[in-house]
């Protein structure tokens, strides 16, 4: 009877322990994402190739369709992207515009409307990095933005770094007023322009 009896309270501890994992694994798989602190680049690549460096401070351009002009953007800023994804209030930064067809001055990040990374950048080919803000990243960044003539935007930075899949382009696009400048041209190897990064903390 004894025996039995341990038995019985050794299978019950038994069961009670696999069902106290069960829930350790449930509420670890429920677990929300960590929030990703993100500095985004337009960036200057020293000689237009690997290893550069890379350096804050570059331009890139976009175009409106059906013969629209060109906007050219400098900038950087930081965001805090929530684990749950969507937007945030927490976001920094700007830069100057510039149209070809007229106008220029200076612009401000109000807001992110999403980011998604890509996953980090590929190790080869290497890059002096001078701006050494965390990981480098692949992905795209909505972010609305306010230029300095009253307008509004929607800026949208693609980094289609090393390791990157199919899909992002790289540098920028974005709206201003109803004009909206999605032609976004390759990148030129040799050439410092059109390119950005992602430095996830």
């Amino acid at each position: 009877m004894r025996i039995r009896t341990r038995l019985l309270v050794a299978l019950g501890a038994l069961v009670a322990l696999g069902a106290a994992l069960g829930l350790l694994v449930t509420f670890a798989s429920a677990a929300p994402a960590s929030a990703q602190h993100v500095r985004w680049d337009i960036v200057s690549l020293v000689n237009g190739a690997p290893p550069g460096p890379l350096n804050p401070g570059g331009h890139a351009s976009a175009t409106a369709p059906n013969g629209g002009d060109t906007i050219t953007l400098t900038g950087s800023g930081t965001f805090v992207a929530p684990g749950s994804g969507g937007g945030s209030n927490a976001a920094t930064g700007g830069g100057t515009w510039t149209a070809s067809g007229g106008g220029s001055g200076t612009y401000t990040v109000t807001g992110l409307v999403s980011w998604v990374s890509a996953g980090p950048q590929a190790a080869s080919p290497s890059f002096i990095d001078n701006i050494d803000h965390g990981t480098r990243v692949n992905g795209t960044a909505v972010l609305t933005v306010a230029f300095s003539d009253g307008t509004q935007g929607v800026l949208t930075v693609g980094c289609h770094g090393p390791g990157a899949p199919p899909g992002i382009f790289e540098g920028i696009a974005t709206t201003k007023g109803y004009t909206t400048y999605y032609e976004v041209p390759d990148v030129v190897p040799g050439v410092d322009a059109g390119r950005t990064n992602f430095h996830v903390r």
